[in-house]
Order: structure tokens, then sequence, then C-alpha cells
């Protein structure tokens, strides 16, 4: 028989074994612990039929739906599974840890596979920790205005051994208007959170840990709530720079695409820059004068900053003042000073 482990005895001792998701492809979409394969026990139609079924007729009816739709596939299921798991071991889920998860670990066991696991309570578990639990650690939140090259920081900071949770990484997305120029699409809120948890549970918690200073979204994703909280109480290390310096780096950042997209963002702002810098900045995008567009939004930005800054508890906040965005040299400087 199968044998059932909890997500943390997954997350501690199994996360070397292949990992296979039973849910719906439309389910896996939206949200799966990362590195699943998906071997869907129904598709999506068929999961809403047998949903339908046990609603207006009995549980009873819905299993034998169920049946209906899985018997003819039984060898197909092997079949992918071996291919996915070689070795014959493997970790199996469903959305509760139910039937699907349970039904499909059996038929694994029967024919040949060595070592099969049943996480409980399924993807449910998963996603309570990844919604839920950031309450340990050592946060230092690396903050700054718009243009200061945190991201770039963080990443030497890594280099250098530190603990590192690259949020815009995870998002795919810089966290401005401008934020996705550049990039691919971003993964759901659900995935994100997902991702997020995935790398948090592998830290250290006796050292501290680097996180990058955001807004609760990131895009169109949404931090977890806890985190964001956490955040936001934690010591932040403000990078402060001129506006010329970080214009500078905007402009080798975002003029890697085209203008269209640039216009697009500017014009998603238009609000709060005002009409007449937006009119400005659409005509110094299209004089190629790339340095004063930059200029014109950091003014904006800069204010947005400033307003979350004054909310803080200025006993957390320590100002780092610094001539360049050379990211290894401030990466060393932040280091020294975070001890100070």
């Amino acid at each position: 028989m199968p044998k059932e482990v909890s997500i943390t005895h997954f997350l501690n001792h199994l996360v070397h074994l292949t990992l296979i998701d039973v849910r719906t492809p439309a389910e896996f979409e939206k949200g799966h612990i990362p590195g699943a394969v998906n071997i869907p026990l129904f598709s999506n139609k068929e999961r809403a039929h047998v949903g339908t079924v046990y609603k207006q007729e009995s549980r009873d009816a819905a299993i034998e739906l169920g049946y209906q739709y899985v018997n003819p596939r039984l060898k197909k299921y092997i079949a992918e599974s071996e291919k996915v798991a070689p070795d014959g071991n493997v970790v199996v889920y469903c959305w509760r840890g139910g039937m699907r998860s349970h039904a499909f670990a059996k038929h694994l066991k029967k024919n040949g596979f060595k070592e099969v696991y049943v996480i409980e309570h399924g993807y449910k578990a998963y996603r309570n920790l990844a919604v839920n639990n950031y309450t340990e650690g050592d946060l230092r939140v690396l903050g700054g205005y718009t243009g200061s090259g945190k991201t770039h920081i963080l990443h030497e900071m890594a280099k250098r051994g530190e603990q590192v949770i690259d949020l815009e990484g995870l998002a795919n997305h810089k966290g401005s208007a401008f934020g996705n120029i550049g990039l691919g699409a971003q993964p759901t809120t659900e995935q994100f959170a997902n991702n997020l948890y995935w790398e948090w549970h592998k830290l250290d918690f006796s050292k501290p840990i680097w996180i990058e200073d955001e807004s609760v979204n990131i895009g169109d994703v949404n931090l977890p709530v806890p985190l964001f909280r956490r955040m936001r109480q934690a010591d932040l290390f403000f990078l402060e720079m001129s506006k010329a310096v970080r214009a500078k780096l905007l402009v080798e950042e975002y003029t890697v695409d085209n203008k269209e997209k640039l216009a697009s963002a500017i014009q998603r702002i238009r609000k709060r820059l005002g009409t007449q810098n937006t009119k400005t900045a659409l005509l110094k995008l299209q004089e190629n004068n790339f340095y004063e567009v930059a200029l014109i939004t950091l003014g904006y930005y800069d204010k947005y900053y400033k307003k979350g800054m004054e909310k803080r508890n200025s006993g957390h906040v320590q100002v780092i003042k610094l001539k360049n965005t050379n990211a290894l040299t401030n990466a060393k400087q932040i280091l020294k000073l975070q001890y100070v």
C-alpha cells in the first residue's frame, strides 16, 4: 500500500523523488507544487461532470462515473508514470489527498512501482504553507528609490553567500508600470506564492534573509499578506543616490525593448504623472531622449516611494548614501553596514 506523508515530511526528506500531480490540467495550470509533473486522472470536463453528478445524484454515482472515465486509461497512467519516474519511486498528490491521489498511487503500487507516497491533505497542505508560513528568520529589506539597482545588489549579495529571496525574479516583473518590459508572462498569484515558499523553505533561519522592498503587488501578482506585513516591520536598508545616476541605470535597463511598450507604460501612469509631464515624456520618447523620459517618470516614483517610507518606523530605517550603481561595490558596503 502507498504510504501517507505530511507536506513537511515531503519537503524535508522526499523532494528528490518524482512528484506527480493527478489533478486536472486547469487545476495544475492555476497552481501546483514546484517541480511536479501533471498526469491528470480526469480532464477538465470530466472532473466537472463527476462533480455535478456528486452534487445532483450521490457520491456512489460520482465514483462509478469516475471509474468509467479512468478504467480505459489505466495502462496509459502506468506508461506516463514510468516515463517520468523510471526508478519507480514517486510522490503523488491531488487537491485534498483524497480518492484521486490514493487511487492513482494504489494503481502504481500494484503495477511494480517500488516506493509510492501520497501527500496527506494534498495540494491544500502546501498552499497553507505557501500563503501563511513566513514567521521565521531575520528578515532584512533592501529599499531605495526606483533605479537604485536593488535587484542587482541582491544578486551580488547572493554570490557572496548571503541568503536572498528575489521577489521580482519569482514574479517575472520589475515592479513598476514599466516592469514587464523585456520579460515574458507572469505566473499566477497562486503559482508565484508556491514558487516563493519553495525557495523560502530551503533557508537557514538562523542567518539573515535579504529581500527587496516591494508593495503588496508586483505587476499582476500579490505577495502573501503575512510576508508583506513582516517586510513592513523589518529593518530597512534604504539606498540613497542622485536622480541623475538612477536615470542612467533605467535607460540601460528599459530601452532594450521597443518604444511602443515604453509609451504604453507612460500612458498607464498618465493620471499620476500629470497631463503636461505625460506629453513631455512621450515627446522625449519619440526623440529617443530616454534619459529625460527617465527623469520625468522618476519624479512620480520618488514621491510614491516617499509616501510609503513615511509609514515606516524610522527606528528601523538605515539610510545608505551611494555614489553610483556599481552593484558589487554597493553590496560590499551594505553588508559591512548591516553589523554597525
